[in-house]
């Protein structure tokens, strides 16, 4: 058999293997995710049963945006998501990008038929529902996307803290989920599905427009021209097709995304809280903030293009999707608890080990107790407990009285900044030195890549440095 049969013949035994385990996995993941999906709801009951009262939300670490949203939002007054503005000075329409909002109006018209008293509760309960479904589908296209390691990397998703802790915080496992499936639809080497599910995930949530880059990236490096195309119409083809009916009819309230996330400020969670708390000037400046928080960014990405290209072998889809999405999120001005929801999937596939994930997921659960118990601290307007208090509730299992001060939040936000930029510096490391990959220890190349795995590289920097060589060479050869 030739090689060029070989590497047709290889794709497809695979893919059978790995539809057959996935046949025997789907029951065990399923159900395991369910179960944390569970347990995930039990964690919110304390404040389900206070009516998610701040106090009570902020003590016990089990804050939602779902419910108070439905009120503050309209919803329960039968407004329309886009169409109907409320009340407000920055915020007069929902805030989410179209298709996030589309599905809160799709649960609003579910519980019209309760009665006042219970809609607001009812909204949250479906709500959770859809949201367990969607971790589910996430479980299932990342252990699908996973190649020989899907039982590990279902796992890892679905017994993490993170999505126990983070599910129901607000509607991101939409894009989550749509972004796994994309992942999924590319591993099954069908790009254009691939871009329209891709095109949906960015309908839900902005952040899945970064992963564009790296498939560009990758994409040229291999020469699949044609893939790239079909994932891009696809991406651009859905996006319109959701976005444009309320472009045209709903302008202004389309646009409030767009305008809200520019005009914010510095939120809890980002850099740029702790380096304001830490006397940096000129933060409070949302132009200036804009232009850091945008500029290093960019300075990031064109770093991460540099790798995409000269790295001694073609790094792996999941590895540049992971860090072109550190790169946005360690200087955002925004970074909430629930954002650990879009980093997990691309974690997993971009780094099945456990002692890094484990201690990253350690940083993930102090910051976000400590989030909450600072919030408590605030809105009580107390100083709230230092380390050692801290620490001494903590080993009580019980929530420090009057919340945390200011110094032990800014520990949890280290603790988790740090933690995910030695997840990505271990990532880098990897794409540098591939032997040390755990993916490719056993032979393979990139499962999750699709039409780029055991393709050859036809754009590299180290291409294109050898062919400079050989003609520098020639060249001196053929002087007399």
């Amino acid at each position: 058999m030739s090689s060029s049969s070989e590497r047709l013949a290889k794709p497809e035994a695979e893919t059978g293997d790995v539809r057959g385990r996935m046949a025997r996995l789907v029951p065990v993941l399923t159900g395991v995710t369910a179960l944390v999906c569970l347990l995930g709801w039990l964690q919110k009951r304390p404040c389900a049963s206070a009516g998610f009262d701040f106090i009570e939300t902020t003590t016990n670490a089990c804050y939602t945006d779902v419910y108070p949203l439905y009120y503050v939002r309209g919803l329960n007054d039968g407004l329309i998501a886009y169409f109907d503005s409320f009340p407000g000075t920055d915020i007069r329409f929902v805030e989410y990008p179209v298709l996030s909002g589309g599905l809160m109006q799709l649960v609003a018209w579910i519980v019209a038929p309760f009665d006042d008293d219970g809609r607001g509760m009812a909204f949250y309960n479906v709500t959770v529902l859809l949201l367990a479904v969607l971790a589910i589908v996430t479980v299932l296209a990342t252990a699908y996307a996973a190649g020989r390691r899907s039982l590990r990397a279902g796992l890892m998703v679905a017994l993490s803290p993170a999505l126990l802790l983070s599910a129901y915080i607000n509607w991101d496992l939409l894009a989550v989920g749509l972004s796994a499936l994309a992942v999924a639809a590319w591993s099954k080497r069908r790009p254009a599905l691939a871009g329209v599910l891709l095109g949906l995930a960015v309908a839900a949530k902005f952040y899945p427009l970064l992963f564009l880059g790296p498939l560009v990236l990758l994409c040229v490096r291999a020469g699949q021209w044609r893939a790239m195309g079909r994932m891009l119409a696809g991406t651009a083809v859905s996006w319109l097709a959701v976005n444009l009916p309320v472009m045209l009819f709903a302008w202004d309230g389309w646009l409030q995304f767009y305008t809200f996330s520019q005009d914010r400020g510095i939120d809890w969670g980002s850099i740029w809280f702790f380096l304001r708390d830490q006397g940096m000037p000129g933060l409070d400046d949302t132009s200036r903030l804009n232009l850091l928080g945008t500029g290093t960014c960019l300075v990031l990405c064109a770093g991460i293009a540099v790798l995409a290209l000269a790295a001694p072998r073609r790094p792996r889809l999941p590895q540049l999707m992971f860090l072109v999405l550190v790169a946005f999120m360690l200087p955002n001005k925004v970074w909430s608890p629930q954002y650990v929801l879009w980093l997990l999937p691309l974690a997993v596939l971009a780094r099945p080990k456990l002692p890094a994930f484990v201690a990253w997921q350690i940083g993930e659960i102090a910051y976000f107790f400590g989030i909450w118990w600072f919030l408590l601290s605030v809105s009580a307007q107390t100083p709230g407990q230092d380390l050692s208090g801290t620490l001494s509730a903590v080993a009580s299992l019980d929530a420090p009285e009057g919340g945390i001060g200011q110094d032990v939040y800014n520990i949890a936000l280290l603790a988790r900044f740090v933690t995910v930029l030695a997840l990505a510096a271990l990532i880098v490391w990897e794409v540098l030195r591939p032997s040390s990959d755990a993916v490719r220890s056993d032979g393979a190349d990139d499962p999750a890549g699709g039409l780029l795995d055991g393709a050859d590289d036809v754009v590299s920097l180290g291409r294109w440095r050898a062919a400079r060589r050989t003609a520098r060479g020639a060249g001196a050869a053929a002087v007399p």
